[in-house]
C-alpha cells in the first residue's frame, strides 16, 4: 500500500497543487508569456514552427493537440503580426507549407533565449547541491511518467567516474537506508584498490550512460577463492530504475567473467536490498550464506550469493 493509503484523491490534489505552484514559478498564466504579446501556446507553435522546419497546419494540429479553429486563429495573428508565411507546396498544390519569416525567427529566439535566461535565474538561487536535488526529481518524473524507454549504453569509466560512484552509493545509501560514514568508507576502498591495479583481463569496471550523466555502475574482480569472481558496486540511479539498466549491466559482468576464465562468481549483498535480490535470482544467482551483522549504523543480515559460470 502507498504511503497515501487508500485515498487515491490525495496524490492527485498533490500532483495538481505541484503543477500549479511550478507554472506560476515561471509565469505560464501570464498572459504575454516572458514579457512578450504572445500566450504559451502561440509560444509552442512558435517553438515547433522553429525546430522542425516548413510544416503545414494539420500537422501542427495533431502534433500540438490544438483545436484545429484555434491553431488557424493563431496563424493568422503570426502572418498579420509577419512571424509566419504561408506558401503553396511545389509537389502539392493543395497543401499550404508554413515557414517562420526572419522576424518570425528573430521573436522566437529573443524569446528562447529569455526563457533560458530564468531558468539560470531561478536555479542559480538554489545553490549547487539545491541544483542536483531539483534536476535530480525532475529526472525522476521524467522517467517515471516516460511511455518509453531512457536510452542508454554501457561503458568503460572516465577521469572522475571512479569519485562519483563513491559519491552516488554514499549519497544512496544514505537517502534510502540511512547508512553512515562507514559504507561510504567502504566503496571507497574498493574504487581506490580498483584504480590502483587498474583493469585487466580478470577484472573490469562499466558504467551506464545516458545522455552523457553516470546512471549505473557495476565491477566484476576477483574473489579470493581461485577462479572466483567476484560482483561489486551494482548501481541503478532511482530515476533510472525498471528500465534494465539493472538487467543489462549483470549481463555485461557475467559476459566477461565467463570470458576471463572464472568458473563461479558471488556477490555480498543485505536482505533489506529486496529489490537487487529480484534481480539477482533473474539471473540464477542463489544465497550461499547468510548472517547477522552490525555494519553502516544499522544492524543488517548480510547474505552472500553465487552462481556457476
Amino acid at each position: 500500500m502507498s504511503q497515501w493509503g487508500m485515498d487515491s484523491r490525495r496524490p492527485v490534489a498533490r500532483v495538481r497543487e505541484f503543477n500549479r505552484f511550478f507554472t506560476h514559478q515561471i509565469g505560464l498564466l501570464d498572459e504575454g508569456l516572458l514579457d512578450s504579446p504572445y500566450s504559451l501556446t502561440e509560444v509552442r507553435v512558435l517553438f515547433e514552427l522553429r525546430h522542425t522546419g516548413d510544416s503545414d497546419a494539420t500537422h501542427l494540429a495533431t502534433g500540438l493537440g490544438l483545436d484545429p479553429g484555434y491553431l488557424s486563429r493563431i496563424l493568422r495573428r503570426f502572418v498579420a503580426d509577419g512571424l509566419v508565411e504561408r506558401d503553396r507546396d511545389d509537389r502539392d498544390a493543395r497543401r499550404r507549407v508554413l515557414r517562420l519569416t526572419t522576424r518570425g525567427r528573430t521573436v522566437f529566439d529573443e524569446l528562447d533565449q529569455r526563457s533560458s535566461d530564468q531558468i539560470a535565474e531561478l536555479l542559480t538561487g538554489l545553490g549547487p547541491q539545491g541544483q542536483d536535488e531539483v534536476l535530480s526529481a525532475m529526472s525522476t518524473i521524467q522517467a517515471r511518467l516516460s511511455k518509453t524507454v531512457p536510452p542508454f549504453r554501457l561503458r568503460e569509466p572516465r577521469t572522475g567516474d571512479l569519485g562519483r560512484i563513491v559519491t552516488r552509493h554514499a549519497e544512496l545509501y544514505a537517502a534510502e537506508y540511512g547508512w553512515n560514514g562507514q559504507y561510504e568508507a567502504l566503496v571507497a576502498t574498493i574504487m581506490a584498490d580498483f584504480a590502483t591495479s587498474g583493469p585487466s583481463g580478470k577484472a573490469r569496471l562499466w558504467v551506464a550512460d545516458s545522455g552523457g550523466d553516470m546512471v549505473g555502475s557495476i565491477m566484476c574482480v576477483p574473489d579470493d577463492e581461485p577462479d572466483v569472481a567476484k560482483l561489486r558496486v551494482l548501481l541503478v540511479e532511482p530515476h533510472m530504475r525498471g528500465h534494465g539498466i539493472g538487467g543489462a549491466l549483470i549481463e555485461r559482468c557475467l559476459s566477461f567473467a565467463t570470458a576471463a576464465g572464472y568458473r563461479r562468481i558471488r556477490l555480498w549483498t543485505v536482505s533489506r536490498l529486496t529489490q537487487a535480490a529480484r534481480l539477482y535470482r533473474r539471473y540464477d544467482f542463489e544465497m550461499e550464506s547468510e548472517s547477522l551483522t552490525s555494519m553502516f549504523g544499522d544492524d543488517l543480515v548480510a547474505q552472500t550469493w553465487g552462481r556457476d559460470l
